[in-house]
């Protein structure tokens, strides 16, 4: 089971979200979302065994999120349960479909997430990212769970996926994220990501991580390894609705894609050709858009993105 750690939230969306939707008193509608949840509905919707561990109100919302879960597989016996509102992030779409975020984050349920004591037998990996890892206490919380999975042999993943206006202390979440690469397998994120973190996919793979992959929106994405350096794909063209999970699909893609090939350990990444990181890779484009050609974080399923 690939086990997905963090938020899950309710996006505001203008209703007619798309390039035309920019007036700022448009109505919202509500979406279910949140990196790391979006993440576990892509890998249950692409045949993956996948868990969710979070924290989650019990208001109306945080049912929904519940059901969304359930009805694309996933499990959610590693869900607590909180009777504080679920986090809001209220979104804008600009011309080229690309998405902007604020958050109303206080006081809300998966702040308040407390690590498991242990994990359940068949946890072969978990990834971690997003407002998760920089709003504490729970961040503290994820940075453990982080840290004790690794330690055990479990693949992790981490999508940093950063959301500037919730971070208070840039450099000191810089540096944080350089602490957290000796517990990371697979790191993933975008260019404008990793313009703003401040370093270079070989300073990062230097530190750890057996594979560095940066997403480049319509343009593709790239992995770097020590065993074959650079292997990029083209983005695969699309009508963009928008840009609302395509990094969350490329990230479930991406671990579908490796466990599809037992590839769920470090040694095992390291040893992949360019040949089989140009077919992961590829999948991922693929599959990134396919959710960026309908509104909201609607992954795909398998039969969209095979053959």
């Amino acid at each position: 089971m690939i086990v997905a750690a963090g938020e899950a939230l309710i996006d505001l969306v203008p209703q007619d979200a798309g390039p035309s939707a920019g007036a700022a008193l448009a109505p919202l509608a509500p979406r279910l979302g949140g990196g790391p949840f979006n993440t576990a509905v892509a890998l249950g919707r692409l045949g993956s065994p996948a868990g969710f561990c979070s924290r989650v109100s019990r208001d109306a919302f945080g049912e929904a999120l519940l059901a969304r879960l359930r009805t694309a597989g996933v499990d959610v016996s590693l869900v607590q349960r909180g009777a504080e509102p679920t986090t809001l992030a209220l979104t804008s779409i600009a011309a080229d479909g690309s998405a902007g975020y604020s958050f109303y984050v206080d006081g809300t349920a998966d702040r308040l997430f407390a690590a498991p004591a242990r994990l359940p037998d068949g946890v072969r990996a978990m990834t971690f990212g997003t407002c998760s890892m920089a709003l504490e206490p729970g961040a503290s919380a994820y940075e453990d769970l982080m840290r004790r999975a690794a330690a055990e042999g479990v693949f992790t993943a981490l999508d940093p996926n950063i959301r500037a206006g919730l971070i208070p202390d840039a450099d000191a979440y810089r540096a944080r994220f350089k602490s957290w690469l000796p517990s990371v397998a697979l790191l993933k994120l975008s260019e404008e990501d990793a313009r703003w973190l401040g370093g270079t996919p070989q300073e990062w793979l230097a530190s750890g991580p057996a594979a560095v992959v940066v997403t480049r929106g319509g343009d593709g994405l790239s992995v770097l390894t020590r065993a074959c350096g650079e292997v990029g794909v083209p983005g695969v063209p699309v009508d963009v609705v928008d840009t609302i999970g395509a990094g969350d699909t490329v990230n479930a893609a991406l671990l579908h894609s490796l466990a599809a090939r037992d590839a769920l350990s470090a040694d095992a990444v390291a040893r992949l050709d360019a040949d089989a990181w140009t077919d992961v890779l590829g999948f991922a484009a693929r599959a990134a858009a396919v959710t960026c050609s309908r509104a909201g974080a609607e992954p795909p399923y398998a039969a969209e993105v095979d053959g």
